[in-house]
């Protein structure tokens, strides 16, 4: 599998700070080499169609797609509480 940043994801990522960018970049490369590693929490998202959540930290989720061989990340954003 292979990762693509949509502009929107690459947008919303430089509203974060480094350390949160940082995280990210790790986790991506956990969901690359397996979509269940335990620190992701990946799920499926609500009621979207193909849509998932994983988590860059306790505050921060971020959502990707499947199609073929990329996890299209779409969006990176603070967890609702």
């Amino acid at each position: 599998m292979k990762a693509h940043y949509t502009p929107e994801f690459r947008d919303a990522l430089e509203k974060f700070p480094e350390e949160i960018r940082k995280k990210l970049y790790q986790k991506v490369k956990y969901l690359l080499n397996d979509i269940r590693h335990p620190s992701l929490r990946t799920k499926k998202y609500g009621g979207a169609e193909n849509i998932w959540q994983a988590r860059v930290d306790i505050n921060i989720r971020f959502y990707f797609k499947i199609e073929g061989e990329y996890y299209i990340l779409l969006n990176i954003t603070k967890h609702p509480k």
